[in-house]
């Protein structure tokens, strides 16, 4: 076993701790109880059991023995939830960090690909757990089988600067590790490499790491964005964990050797099903040929014959604690006997063969585990495998939380200290200790805030956050905490998002569209090399309508862009060359856009010239109210909270938009303008589209407002008359504060007593009529506009300056990932999904996107599952039905809702936990992100099974998009496409149907060029007229295929090679060419070049630049002759230089011998330059 593990003990202080905690954490260390068991812990004794603890006791005691005895402590509890408590109980005690281990769904089931969130942070765990102090795993997570210590170690791949290491070696043995190989790096689990560069993406870290070779030794290591694939900072060495649990090649034999064992399974005596025999030969081939299997879980047996668990890893000298041992013997009991479950539903569909288990411990193995194992049961019981050797009573009380209630509180601390007792009350901040003590001071006791813990019959503020109170009736101290729902989490750095360097330039693939500025839209053909005048160029070919082609030199794809407009790419017509109808629909978008110019900047302006009412800044309630926030908040959301009170805080009306990703937090942000206002002693409204949505908003204002004196009212049709008409005196009067409602607030009876704030929810679902309503309603009045769909960052750029938007790029921190599985329809995986949803209590959305059939979908789901009560919602549904629908799901009246894509911009329903999508390879993944969101809203684990149809042959299409879903599942990549698709759509709502229909004319990125220019012009700057200037210089400018190998990549680059404006874009994108594929060869560095200088010239008006029999030609846009005359009366041009004056003048400029081309061009434009 491995060496014991020691750790700090008490009275050594580390920074960053609260001295006070540390004293708390030690009292218990002085009753007699505890020293006699910490006795029996010492010689040995083996299992013990402590009874009379409550739950805040337990993490007590785990924290005071490990520190009292420097003897590493893991805690075992009956599931994750409870484990999740535990540990935030146990971290504030200990002051130390604490390890969680997670449960993982064994993955048995024939998938084509699986999401591995879950099992890469139990291997981060594992890895780190012989080193742990302490500890927590659910008993779940501690008892299934997994890869023994010696497998984990071997299959790590470590890497240092100066290593030498064949790139071969390294590249198999990442593949064994369970990484895939891919052609850029975008997601956990990948690598790929090119040249002497590797890039991978290890699951325990944030970024991907790059590591450069100099043939076999390694030169650098470095982590690098995904986003724009550049690197960001260097490291030395590199620890790759294993992707996955189950790793084929640590199998006896390696993966020939598991599959031929697999193919020895059939050899059995036992009764088989007919099936088998297929099913183990394709696994067995699929291993023979990739090395890897989706569901490798189910041979887990065979891969590592030894049987091996976590505790496998635990150090020997450590203390195991049993949270409640009756209750994790149930549990443990429950666990074994679904996987036997799931065994057993396999052999009936004979997907596995007879004779495989030993999938986890049962509790009897449990209890033959060599550590000290230490039982803390509430209650004495009979657990006759685990018969306690010493056993000891703790008499202790548990105080519930006073969550707020400073009266109760006070009160209650009056009664403690006339008995005699030390009172330490713990408060979640500073600024909460003050307010604490003032409230205590208020109420006559006399309260200080103290690191120290008070003397009897005193009372002592103190920092710091426990689910509940204490006392330990023979100590005299008395701790009382305001709980865990206002505790603060401390602040973690957070990533960075890297949305905005997702430009659209995004790569182009054979058969897309794209849009040439001067020629409309057309079709990507490839990419072509070909010799012109003896200088290598490459081609971007182009088919328009009819059988035209255009060839694009690759120095000019500026004046290309991917054609992106939101619609389905089948229905859009391509242009005709020289056809009149491209520069029509230009002509069309162009007056569109500046319609709209003009009509924001019109509205900016008058808004501009009324006063409304600028709030006050904020003060103690507002910051107590934000500090109540139970969740760390985003940097985004910071600087939108920051932005919309700034507006508040001015006299001019504010009227913002709030755009977000479903579940970024945007209505925390609402909330705390709400706040705001009504602190103002103004009154808030908030508008939304629908009563289901109405009615979580009200219950979501009610929890968060709790504890603070404000009142909330729901307006919506379910009122009866009399008690609308109550509201609406209450509002008249000015009692009520806050009221939420549908378009029943554009009611003409109603009137507000002084509104200071509306809040308008998902504003693109109102009608026309009520949007005219709102905007009389909110002439001076401040407005908020919450929008679900995100929003391009280019397009709130173009409109910077004409309207205010806000927008929320990065999701909140520790959302739960959705394990999500891709697999062939397969009814009985489906059902088995939906009953253990069902068996943990929760609810299942089942997506059937055919309207026609959805009935009988319902109907041969009940047949399945007779007991379930099921429901069914879609789009041809009166409002009054989906609401009734919607609202059963919601009160969990309903378990299974079978619906359309209805659902995605539906409610919250945190108990919905499992979702089932028929067909998804007909969706795009713009659309199953936004209905993947819908599960995973709460603590517990959720499920997304994507589904294609059996045996059909798909069509290319359907493949690729099916790899992509693949993709997206198992390494979440492809998600910047997918939010490239959202943001387009929601553009298309910020700016209204009519200007999307103009935006689909001539694609996303034109529009927005024309949309920018028609800013300018309204704003009186005039833009320059733009010149593109081609430049045809004699040399090989091109990226080598051997330098950048893959095409995408290559028009990629190309496409924003051409853009380069400036020097320092120029020097940028020389450092990415490095950073990515290494030292850039001379054709590289040329194709930079005259980027550049075509951009120079494209300033000066120059229209092309062009070598021909040893001259250089220049031909201008408009012919400023004084600037001209000028140029050639230059000295350095003596004799060389000629004006020809024809119906196109150009210059003439003859080239002496060894003089190069490009570097005279440069000289040339610059002495131009200097003439005007």
């Amino acid at each position: 076993m491995r060496a014991d593990c020691k750790i700090c003990p008490f009275g050594v202080s580390k920074g960053g701790e609260q001295p006070g905690m540390t004293e708390i954490t030690k009292s218990i260390t002085f009753p007699n109880e505890y020293k006699t068991l910490k006795g029996a812990v010492q010689q040995g004794k083996t299992p013990l059991l402590a009874v009379g603890l409550s739950a805040i006791h337990k993490a007590h005691l785990a924290a005071a023995l490990g520190l009292d005895t420097g003897r590493p402590v893991c805690v075992l509890t009956d599931d994750d939830s409870a484990a999740a408590r535990f540990t935030l109980d146990l971290q504030a005690f200990a002051e130390r960090e604490v390890l969680t281990l997670p449960a993982r769904e064994l993955v048995m089931a024939d998938v084509v690909g699986v999401s591995r969130g879950y099992e890469q942070k139990r291997l981060a765990v594992l890895d780190a757990l012989p080193n742990a102090a302490f500890s927590v795993a659910s008993v779940q997570a501690a008892v299934q089988r997994t890869l023994p210590p010696d497998a984990l170690q071997s299959a790590v791949v470590e890497l240092a600067v100066g290593q030498t290491v064949p790139l071969e070696t390294l590249t198999q043995q990442l593949t064994r590790a369970g990484y895939e190989r891919c052609v850029q790096v975008e997601g956990i689990g990948q690598f790929s490499v090119r040249g002497g560069i590797l890039d991978v993406f290890p699951p325990q870290a944030a970024n991907p790491y790059r590591v450069e070779f100099w043939d076999d030794e390694i030169d650098s290591i470095a982590t690098f964005d995904v986003g724009s694939q550049r690197r960001l900072e260097t490291a030395q060495t590199l620890r790759c964990l294993p992707c996955m649990e189950t790793l084929p090649h640590l199998a006896p034999g390696g993966a020939k050797g598991l599959a031929k064992a697999v193919r020895g399974l059939l050899s059995t005596r036992k009764k088989k099903h007919p099936d088998l025999a297929s099913h183990i030969e394709r696994d067995a081939e699929r291993l023979e040929e990739t090395g890897a299997l989706p569901a490798a879980d189910k041979y887990l047996p065979l891969v590592y014959p030894e049987m091996a668990t976590a505790l496998d890893y635990l150090p020997e000298n450590v203390i195991l604690l049993i949270e409640d041992t009756p209750r994790l013997r149930d549990a443990v009991r429950d666990f074994t006997s679904r996987i036997a479950d799931d065994v057993t539903a396999l052999l009936e569909r004979g997907e596995i063969a007879p004779g495989l288990d030993g999938y986890a411990l049962d509790f009897a193995a449990l209890a033959r585990t060599p550590h000290t194992i230490l039982r803390l049961d509430s209650f004495l019981n009979n657990v006759p495998e685990l018969a306690p050797q010493h056993l000891e009573n703790f008499v202790a009380n548990q105080m519930n939380a006073y969550g707020g209630n400073l009266d109760m509180a006070a009160a209650d601390i009056r009664g403690y200290t006339q008995q005699g007792r030390a009172v330490a009350v713990l408060c979640g901040s500073a600024l909460r200790c003050q307010n604490m003590c003032d409230a205590l001071t208020e109420a006559g006791l006399t309260a200080t805030v103290s690191d120290l813990l008070p003397k009897g019959g005193q009372v002592c503020v103190m920092e710091g956050t426990l689910s509940a109170g204490f006392e330990y009736p023979d100590l005299g101290l008395v701790v009382i905490t305001e709980g865990q729902v206002l505790a603060r989490r401390k602040k973690t750095q957070v990533k960075k998002s890297n949305r905005d360097r997702v430009k659209s330039f995004t790569d182009l693939t054979p058969g897309d569209l794209v849009v040439h500025e001067h020629h409309g839209i057309g079709r990507f053909v490839g990419m072509e090399r070909m010799t012109v005048d003896g200088a290598e160029r490459d081609f971007i070919k182009i088919a328009f309508a009819g059988t035209d082609f255009l060839y694009v030199p690759a120095t000019s794809l500026d004046l290309i862009s991917k054609y992106i407009g939101g619609g389905e790419p089948e229905k859009v017509r391509l242009n005709k060359l020289g056809g009149a109808d491209w520069s029509r629909s230009k002509a069309r978008a162009k007056a569109a856009a500046k319609e709209l110019a003009e009509g924001l900047i019109k509205l900016y302006a008058e808004r501009a010239k009324v006063k409304g009412f600028a709030f006050p800044q904020d003060d103690a309630w507002q910051r107590e109210f934000e500090e109540a926030f139970p969740y760390e908040e985003t940097d985004d959301q910071l600087r939108c909270i920051a932005e919309i009170k700034m507006d508040m805080e001015s006299d001019r009306p504010m009227d913002r938009l709030l755009c977000g990703d479903v579940g970024f937090g945007k209505t925390e942000v609402a909330l705390r303008a709400v706040m705001k206002c009504v602190l103002a002693g103004k009154q808030a409204a908030i508008l939304v589209p629908t009563t289901v949505l109405a009615r979580q908003h009200y219950l979501t204002a009610l929890q968060r407002f709790q504890g603070h004196p404000v009142t909330i009212e729901l307006l919506t049709r379910y009122k009866t008359g009399s008690e609308q008409t109550q509201l609406l005196k209450k509002l008249e009067a000015g009692s009520v504060d806050i009221v939420i409602g549908t378009h029943k607030l554009f009611n003409k009876k109603i009137k507000f007593k002084d509104l200071g704030l509306l809040v308008v929810d998902e504003e693109q679902r109102f009608g026309v009529s009520h949007k005219e309503t709102l905007k009389e309603l909110s002439k001076t009045v401040d407005v908020l506009t919450l929008s679900a769909t995100p929003i391009p960052r280019t397009l709130n750029m173009a409109l910077s300056g004409i309207r205010d938007m806000s927008s929320l790029e990065e999701p909140p921190l520790n959302r739960h990932p959705v394990q999500t599985f891709v697999l062939e329809q397969n009814d009985g995986v489906l059902l088995d999904a939906i009953r253990r949803e069902l068996a943990r209590g929760g609810q299942v959305y089942y997506l059937h996107n055919r309207v026609e059939s959805i009935a009988r979908c319902a109907n041969l789901l009940q047949q399945r599952l007779p007991d379930a009560r099921i429901g069914i919602v879609h789009g041809k549904m009166t409002q009054k039905e989906i609401t009734a629908a919607m609202n059963a799901m919601a009160d969990g009246e309903t378990d299974i809702l079978v619906c359309t894509t209805i659902i995605e911009t539906g409610i919250d329903i945190p108990n919905a936990n499992t979702l089932i999508i028929e067909n998804a390879d007909n969706m795009g993944l713009a659309q199953l992100h936004q209905i993947r969101g819908r599960v995973g809203r709460s603590s517990r684990h959720a499920y997304a099974y994507l589904c294609y149809r059996r045996g059909k042959a798909l069509s290319e299409i359907a493949q690729k998009r099916l790899s992509a879903i693949r993709e997206f599942a198992a390494f979440g990549s492809g998600f910047k496409i997918a939010m490239r698709d959202l943001e387009i759509r929601g553009a298309g709502n910020v700016l209204g149907p009519e200007q999307s229909g103009h935006m689909m004319s001539v694609g996303y990125d034109l529009y927005l060029k024309l949309l920018e220019e028609a800013v300018q012009e309204e704003k009186g700057e005039s833009p320059k007229p733009r010149v593109d200037c081609a430049a045809e210089l004699l040399l090989s400018a091109n990226l080598p295929s051997d330098y950048v190998p893959d095409a995408g990549q290559r028009v990629d680059l190309y496409r924003r090679i051409a853009l380069i404006r400036t020097e320092e874009q120029k020097s940028d994108m020389l450092d990415e060419l490095i950073d990515r594929f290494g030292e850039p060869p001379k054709e590289a560095i040329a194709l930079l070049d005259i980027a550049l200088l075509r951009s120079r010239a494209s300033e000066q008006g120059i229209s092309e630049i062009k070598e021909q029999d040893g001259r250089l030609l220049l031909t201008f846009a408009q012919t400023d002759f004084a600037r001209l005359s000028a140029l050639c009366g230059d000295e350095s041009f003596r004799g060389r230089l000629l004006l020809n004056a024809g119906s196109t003048p150009y210059l003439s400029l003859r080239l002496n011998k060894g003089e190069a081309p490009l570097s005279m061009a440069e000289t040339l434009v610059g002495k131009y330059a200097q003439t005007a």
